[in-house]
């Protein structure tokens, strides 16, 4: 065990089997590697055969064969999908969400409450499991603002995206970040209303990281968006993807995971909401960082008017979960970026 738990009890047994929903997926994978660094043995969910197997080649290689099963849900939406998944597990991470980019609130948002609603009705009927987490998102609370000063907590939820997903047709390509952040708006809600109403027998705790970067564990998977720094280091296509993705905050996604793991292990952390915002930056930045990292490379020079994430908050809980890890807080800018792009 790397975590400190100051002489208690982790919440949920080491050596115990837990269960990471989406596994394949660049967060999902992230998280089970935390788990197994830990100690615990991992269960994740794949929608195919073919993303099985690759996860379990990675992992056994890692860790030995016998720490790592994989299962297929090919619909998460469908009724009872992850009763069997959860049978014997000590916790649960849902991770999986529907990351199409389909603007069309109708073939996403149901998808991904029907989703969390269903991992949650089955753990709950799972006597063997006392954690939960949910991997929400900082769409869950708002859409980046440029330029503008504004003060994020834990209290605030995305209501404009939901309003704006939900507007009629036609359903065009730029409204797909939209209804992906009242997806995760609405599914979180979902997640808090069903621990209130229901109480389950098992301590809930929810995510919320932002812009995610850093390594990549596998070339099988698409990385989401840590494919974009890799992409501008690997073709220097910069400018879509800083207009695509704009002035945010980033977190590296090991940091991301380890707050989860700390979400299914420490008895101090229950009923929170936690925000994986390390740092604001913007693409100007990353590309600075890519010229300290590979000064023998040419990148295209700094964008104009990109702006600023001006934004604040209290990321100190968060770091101060990750220094239970033994680290010094969160990963920086560069390091992240460093990271991302090993071996392109």
């Amino acid at each position: 065990m790397n975590y400190d738990l100051k002489g208690k009890k982790p919440a949920i047994p080491i050596g115990s089997k837990v269960l990471v929903t989406g596994i394949s997926g660049y967060i999902g994978s992230h998280v089970a590697d935390q788990l197994l660094q830990a100690g615990y043995c991992v269960r994740g969910t794949v929608r195919d055969e073919a993303k099985g197997k690759w996860v379990k080649e990675l992992f056994a290689g890692k860790y030995g064969g016998s720490h790592i099963e994989t299962v297929i849900v090919a619909d998460m939406a469908q009724t009872g999908a992850f009763d069997e998944a959860c049978k014997g597990v000590t916790g649960v991470a849902h991770v999986a969400s529907d990351m199409s980019d389909s603007p069309n609130p109708n073939k996403v948002i149901p998808t991904v409450i029907a989703g969390a609603l269903n991992a949650l009705s089955a753990a709950a009927n799972e006597p063997s499991i006392k954690r939960f987490v949910f991997t929400s998102s900082s769409t869950a609370i708002l859409i980046p603002r440029l330029n503008e000063e504004f003060t994020i907590t834990t209290d605030q939820w995305n209501d404009p995206a939901v309003a704006a997903a939900w507007e009629p047709p036609p359903y065009t390509l730029d409204r797909a970040f939209t209804v992906y952040a009242a997806s995760k708006t609405q599914a979180e809600r979902a997640t808090w209303d069903f621990v209130r109403s229901k109480t389950p027998p098992f301590t809930f705790n929810a995510v919320l990281p932002n812009f995610n970067m850093g390594t990549i564990l596998s070339p099988r998977q698409s990385a989401s968006t840590g494919a974009a720094v890799k992409t501008v280091y690997e073709t220097s296509q910069v400018e879509e993807i800083a207009q695509r993705y704009g002035p945010q905050w980033m977190v590296d996604v090991q940091d991301t995971a380890r707050l989860h793991v700390a979400a299914l292990i420490d008895p101090d952390v229950e009923n929170q909401r936690i925000l994986a915002f390390a740092h604001p930056f913007n693409f100007n930045e990353v590309l600075t960082c890519l010229r300290n990292l590979a000064p023998g490379k040419s990148f295209p020079p700094d964008m104009e008017g990109l702006g600023r994430d001006l934004s604040r908050l209290d990321n100190r809980p968060g770091a101060e979960l990750l220094r239970k890890f033994g680290r010094k807080g969160w990963v920086g800018l560069e390091e992240s970026v460093r990271d991302n792009i090993a071996g392109s």
